[in-house]
């Protein structure tokens, strides 16, 4: 790593640059602005990569990306007032996707608090509803401790967002305490548990089971993770599945899921809250008489107790991480030895799941469908790719019919808009993956000018934008909830051309009306060497609603 020159009085903007190159961080996703001029000065004496956004939530978006992808912590660095408000969505995103980003905001100068400095604002208030840590730095800090509680924190138990307040008179500082270490408080103190014993508790609770189903948090089986979960799977004899989307139990990738949490005698909560994602436990939706919770929140362990009463059979309060941890090191079992007792009900879980007959099939469904079928088709040829889902109904056609390796969605927050962003962050954290974002014709009007970052950043992308002319989710909202004759202030430009603006931006763009050629346009953008935008004309329709299964083996 590089540091400061030996002959130069560090300021606590150079300490805090070297904390960050300390801990392994290489790039930061930044809109600059005044508070925080002193930290880019400071960035010129290490190897640092900037990534400067065109909005903060954008820089936000890029970090949680980027951190889900590499496996590590992401940071984002905005200025003070406005730009930390800007942001703010983007870090509630990252806390409900249960990503550890490190949100570090200037601030007004602390030697003028309470006297109206410009942009004097009350950030730890504003941002601990979304972060598991927020602290302001003050003059009797070394910024080097600060940062490693920070990280501690956003990658223990449920990892989820840090933040650090920047006050640009405290940045300027030459004088600033020795560094002593900070006695970092972790949500829990396990050591002292014997983590073998409460990984047999689950392990015997799930085997008395003939049912049952695991709901696990979206961090568990994220990055390298993934390779955990088909092992966890035969050690514990039950299906694992992960609700990180907004539409809970109705993720279109999820097929006909929750007639399977009805037939399930038992669900185990794994790392996973008891939330919207499966109607907040509800007897009608999570009917199972046996439920277990795993989580280092005791909340979660009281809200489970109030929700399901006597149901509540199995509380283990432990890092659902180092239960796993546990479960892969001491009770993988020996395959070959291992007759399941649950085949026909994994199997049978697993038709639910990959279930995909629609309950309607109107000529704008199947074109919906014809679209990310035919990217699906391309990218079977392309192992190595990242798929991006974003919100709205359109993304939902991808996340139901596309595969791929690596897939981020918008996640539990619900927010729209982030599939640009999160392309180039997931592009700069495997440069060498292709990246697609699939994201509508509204969603893409959030942060359209992050194009230009991608040109920038030489992030080659590519950026399908399926074009229905309005706010297809609220519009079919309207339609159902109040008809045709009430639907309002939904509609958008006729035939915008996104592909051009993208080439404003220094991008190649692509306008497409025949879907027989979007395999070969769809190639052609993916070996690129630029960012690309691929605009297709499409009708509007409703996200995928599946219809006509079955439990009984044997059925389609």
């Amino acid at each position: 790593m590089n540091v400061y020159p030996s002959d130069k009085n560090p300021r606590v903007a150079d300490r805090l640059v070297e904390a960050l190159s300390a801990h392994g961080v290489s790039t930061v996703f930044s809109l600059s602005g005044n508070q925080i001029m002193p930290i880019y000065d400071a960035f010129n004496d290490f190897n640092m990569r900037v990534v400067h956004t065109r909005h903060e939530g954008a820089a936000v978006f890029m970090a949680e990306a980027y951190a889900r992808v590499a496996d590590q912590i992401g940071v984002a660095l905005v200025t003070a007032a406005p730009g930390f408000g800007n942001a703010l969505g983007a870090l509630y995103s990252a806390y409900m996707s249960e990503v550890p980003v490190l949100f570090l905001s200037g601030d007004s100068p602390i030697s003028d608090a309470g006297k109206g400095a410009f942009q004097e604002f009350d950030q730890i208030a504003a941002a601990s509803p979304f972060v598991k840590f927020s602290q302001r730095l003050g003059f009797d800090m070394d910024p080097f401790p600060v940062i490693e509680k920070a990280i501690a924190l956003a990658s223990a138990g449920i990892p989820g967002p840090a933040h650090i307040a920047l006050p640009v008179d405290v940045l300027n500082s030459t004088e600033f305490s020795v560094r002593v270490p900070l006695n970092v408080q972790l949500p829990e103190d396990e050591t002292s548990q014997d983590l073998k014993q409460l990984a047999g508790s689950l392990v015997s609770f799930v085997a008395s089971m003939k049912k049952p189903l695991i709901l696990a948090g979206p961090h568990l089986f994220r990055g390298k993770r993934a390779e955990t979960l088909q092992p966890l799977e035969d050690i514990l004899d039950a299906p694992i599945i992960t609700l990180n989307s907004p539409r809970g139990m109705r993720d279109p990738a999820l097929g006909d899921f929750q007639s399977v949490l009805a037939a399930s005698d038992c669900v185990v909560y794994l790392g996973k809250p008891i939330d919207f994602t499966s109607a907040m436990g509800s007897n009608n939706v999570v009917s199972a008489q046996n439920i277990g919770v795993v989580s280092s929140d005791d909340g979660a362990h009281d809200h489970g107790r109030n929700v399901f009463g006597d149901r509540n059979l199995l509380m283990l309060q432990i890092s659902a991480v180092d239960l796993v941890d546990t479960l892969l090191d001491n009770f993988l079992p020996n395959t070959a030895d291992v007759i399941s007792s649950r085949v026909d009900w994994r199997e049978t879980a697993a038709r639910g799941i990959n279930y995909r007959q629609f309950a309607e099939n109107d000529g704008a469904a199947m074109y919906s469908k014809k679209i990310v079928e035919s990217v699906s088709t391309v990218l079977q040829h392309k192992p190595d790719t990242i798929l991006i889902c974003d919100g709205g109904e359109f993304g939902q056609w991808a996340q139901g019919f596309i595969s791929a390796n690596t897939r981020l969605t918008n996640g539990p927050s619900g927010a729209i808009g982030a599939a640009l962003p999160y392309a180039v962050g997931a592009k700069l954290a495997r440069p060498d993956a292709n990246v697609i974002a699939i994201m509508g014709d509204g969603t893409s009007g959030f942060y359209l000018a992050e194009f230009e970052t991608a040109v920038r950043e030489s992030a080659a992308i590519t950026v399908l934008i399926g074009n229905d002319s309005r706010w297809n989710a609220e519009h079919h909202i309207q339609l159902q909830n109040y008809g045709e004759d009430r639907a309002i202030g939904c509609l958008l430009g006729q035939d915008i051309r996104y592909d051009i603006s993208a080439e404003g931006l220094g991008c190649e763009g692509v306008l497409v009306e025949d879907l027989d050629r979007l395999p070969d346009v769809l190639n052609a953008c993916l070996d690129s060497l630029k960012p690309s935008c691929i605009n297709v004309l499409m009708p509007g329709a409703p996200a995928p609603a599946y219809a006509g299964f079955s439990m009984n083996p044997g059925s389609p």
